[in-house]
C-alpha cells in the first residue's frame, strides 16, 4: 500500500477537494515538476520558511519562478531583518525536507502568506510533505484550507 502524503490526511480532515500526484522520475527542476503535473510552472507553488526571530518562523506561498522581493517582505512584516531558514531549520519547523514543504499538516502554527500571483491561477500544485510527492488542488480551496493566511503581493511585478 502506498503511504498517503502528510499533506493529503490535512486537506481530508478539513474536507478539501485535492488529488495527489507521484511522480514516476526524481524530481529535479520547477519546469520538470510543471511539465509531468501537466501545469505550467505558475502552478507549481513554492512554500519559503523564513526565520523571523530567535524562534519565530512564517511560510511564503509564490507561484512558480516568482521572486520574492526581501523589501516589500521586510515591509510588509515590519522587520528589518529575517532570513529564509536553514535546511536543518526547515526540517525542524515543518517536520518535511526541503523540496518537499508544503503549508499542510505541519507540527506547530505558521503565518502563512500567500503572494497574489499564485491566486491568478485556477490550480495549483504545491508540497506534500512527502519527496517527488505532490498535493493538486484549485487556489480557492488553498484559500479555504488556510483561513488565516494573508494574500499579498510579495513579488515585485513590472
Amino acid at each position: 500500500m502506498t503511504q498517503q502524503p502528510p499533506a493529503s490526511i490535512a486537506l481530508e480532515k478539513l474536507g478539501i477537494p485535492h488529488r495527489v500526484f507521484r511522480h514516476e522520475e526524481p524530481v529535479t527542476s520547477l519546469e520538470g515538476a510543471a511539465q509531468a503535473r501537466g501545469q505550467r510552472p505558475e502552478q507549481v507553488v513554492r512554500s519559503i520558511l523564513f526565520r523571523i526571530g530567535e524562534d519565530d518562523f512564517m511560510m511564503a506561498l509564490v507561484a512558480g519562478p516568482a521572486q520574492i522581493s526581501w523589501k516589500i517582505l521586510r515591509k510588509y512584516l515590519g522587520q528589518s531583518r529575517l532570513t529564509m531558514a536553514s535546511e536543518e531549520e526547515v526540517l525542524a519547523v515543518t517536520g518535511y525536507r526541503v523540496g518537499a514543504v508544503g503549508p499542510f499538516g505541519l507540527p506547530r502554527q505558521l503565518k502563512v502568506l500567500i503572494d497574489a500571483g499564485v491566486m491568478r491561477e485556477e490550480e495549483i500544485s504545491i508540497g506534500s510533505g512527502m519527496r517527488n510527492v505532490a498535493v493538486i488542488l484549485r487556489s480557492a480551496d488553498l484559500r479555504h484550507a488556510l483561513p488565516d493566511s494573508e494574500i499579498v503581493s510579495l513579488v515585485e511585478r513590472a
